[in-house]
């Protein structure tokens, strides 16, 4: 069976050579420690790496966040707005034309859209303006 990782696998093979190339158990104790050791530090420096990239982005949201430029801060309303409107249209003002049409003896039909993706987004976007919007209350941030 292989291992889900490369490191994995490299250190599936040192222990395997570690018992088959020391027969006294206190060097394969020993070794087996050195080896437990290089993952764990590896497994650290994995952890380390990974949280120096989150906060680099949370760097990067934060300038863009301040920024005038409608083309760098404006993309997160921008993407707030086309879900908004996406929505208004597919759930109140579609049905409305619909019916405003037939009234006046038109029959026409909207094209149907998966919007399983975009509620997706939506969701993530409303779910992040509450907790904003509950920071805001709580006075944690300004």
């Amino acid at each position: 069976m292989a291992a889900a990782d490369p490191i994995t696998a490299v250190l599936n093979i040192g222990t395997t050579l570690i018992e088959r190339l020391f027969p006294d158990p206190a060097q394969k104790a020993q070794a087996s420690l050195e080896l437990l050791k290089m993952q764990q530090s590896g497994e650290l420096a994995q952890m380390n790496a990974d949280t120096q990239l989150a906060t680099a982005q949370t760097d990067i949201n934060k300038v863009e966040a301040q920024s005038s430029s409608l083309f760098v801060a404006g993309w997160r309303p921008c993407l707030g707005w086309v879900c908004s409107l996406s929505f208004g249209f597919k759930f109140i003002g579609g049905p409305l034309l619909v019916m405003v049409a037939s009234y006046f003896g038109h029959n026409i039909q909207l094209p149907q859209f998966d919007y399983s993706e975009m509620s997706t987004i939506l969701m993530g976007i409303l779910g992040l303006g509450t907790m904003r919007t509950f920071e805001k209350i709580k006075g944690a941030t300004k």
